[in-house]
């Protein structure tokens, strides 16, 4: 419903960039004002605009593909226009200048061409720098005795949305860049898929991939909101019949790759400590209606032990230290993936990235591998987290 909204706002948007476009090119070089010429390039650039929503009613891979970088692409001309735009307004009605050098054909292809320039490389940036998984590390103290464990090396990971953006090449460079760590768990906290199943390229090599994974206890998953079956246009989902739940392929890839799926419950390894995966806050999934209470989770628990949670989303912090968690391992906001998201999501979470500590439990958000939308990453880097815990 938003999208059908947006859509006379995002028409108009385009209509006001392709003015500005066919101006700046006709001043660039007289070629460009002929009207064949003129033509083409309407038609080049509608092809693009109109990506994101050939590519819904026709979701072939290499149009997906286009329509996820163009997305970006258009986001970064929408803050390029506004601030150029706002900088020509204050120049012309606030700032005392010469009218005739603001309005002078050299200012405006050196302008022009600066912004095309800006754009084409913080575009090409953001794809690249999506593609390359770096590694962070914390250290975490825990203040309780285990028999046989001292230290625990867990390797952190979330948001592969795999998918049209994300796929084997990704995956094999996390899993080499983890069995290089020598870790002794990989928690993976939610959203592994992006919503379509069928968007997978090769699967089978995928699994391949995943079961490659090595470490001391295994690899443990939980669910987020992307984890389930549905169709969706520019970042916006769309209303169907009955509860929204994942494909079973889904589970069954993560079956064949031997990860464990935690759907609200826990497991207690080596006798030593808990781990506990939770379902999505929004989208609980199949067989899921609503799920536990913090207080809840940990009530048939021993407290003496450890307990180290994965929940998609770093919510009801406060709630999860009172009950008893220890360690709660999070996702989801991909640290805003593009400038400036990078900044307003820690407007809208009390941890949107990295480690804060709620009262005796400690929250380590991360980053995520892959992407949601748009194909880039601009102020925020794909990751690992490397969490070390040590038992006092």
């Amino acid at each position: 419903m938003v999208a059908i909204f947006l859509a006379p706002i995002y028409i108009l948007f385009n209509v006001y960039i392709i003015r500005w476009l066919l101006k700046w090119m006709g001043a660039c070089s007289h070629h460009f004002k002929k009207n064949w010429m003129k033509t083409l390039v309407i038609l080049i650039y509608s092809f693009f605009a109109l990506s994101i929503l050939t590519s819904f009613f026709f979701p072939v891979r290499w149009l997906k593909v286009i329509t996820n970088i163009w997305f970006g692409m258009a986001l970064y001309i929408i803050l390029t226009i506004l601030i150029v735009d706002l900088i020509r307004i204050l120049l012309k009605y606030v700032i005392p200048i010469d009218k005739e050098k603001l309005a002078s054909k050299k200012l405006f292809v050196t302008t022009g061409t600066i912004c095309v320039i800006f754009i084409l490389a913080i575009s090409t940036y953001g794809v690249l720098n999506a593609k390359h998984i770096r590694e962070v590390s914390y250290d975490v103290s825990i203040e309780k005795k285990t028999e046989h464990i001292k230290t625990l090396k867990i390797a952190l990971v979330a948001d592969f949305h795999l998918g049209y953006n994300t796929g084997n090449f990704m995956m094999e460079q996390m899993v080499r860049k983890i069995n290089e760590a020598d870790v002794d768990l990989v928690v993976i906290a939610g959203d592994i898929f992006d919503n379509e199943y069928d968007a997978i390229e090769d699967p089978e090599k995928i699994i391949e991939t995943l079961k490659g994974l090595k470490s001391t206890y295994g690899s443990y998953a939980c669910y987020g909101n992307h984890d389930i079956e549905e169709k969706i246009l520019a970042g916006f989902t769309f209303k169907q019949e009955g509860k929204k739940m994942s494909d079973p392929r889904m589970d069954e890839l993560l079956e064949k790759s031997n990860i464990l799926l935690l759907k609200d419950e826990g497991v207690l390894i080596e006798n030593d400590f808990y781990l506990y995966g939770r379902p999505d806050k929004e989208r609980p999934n199949r067989g899921i209606t609503v799920r536990k209470t913090p207080s809840e989770i940990t009530k048939d628990m021993d407290l003496s032990k450890p307990v180290i949670l994965m929940d998609h989303e770093p919510a009801q912090l406060s709630e999860l230290s009172k009950a008893g968690v220890d360690l709660d391992l999070a996702g989801h906001t991909h640290d805003g993936q593009m400038f400036p998201g990078n900044l307003t999501i820690k407007l809208m979470w009390e941890n949107a990235y990295g480690l804060l500590k709620k009262g005796d439990m400690t929250n380590i958000t991360t980053s995520g591998i892959g992407v949601f939308g748009p194909n880039m990453r601009v102020g925020a880097n794909p990751e690992i987290a490397y969490v070390t815990v040590r038992f006092q």
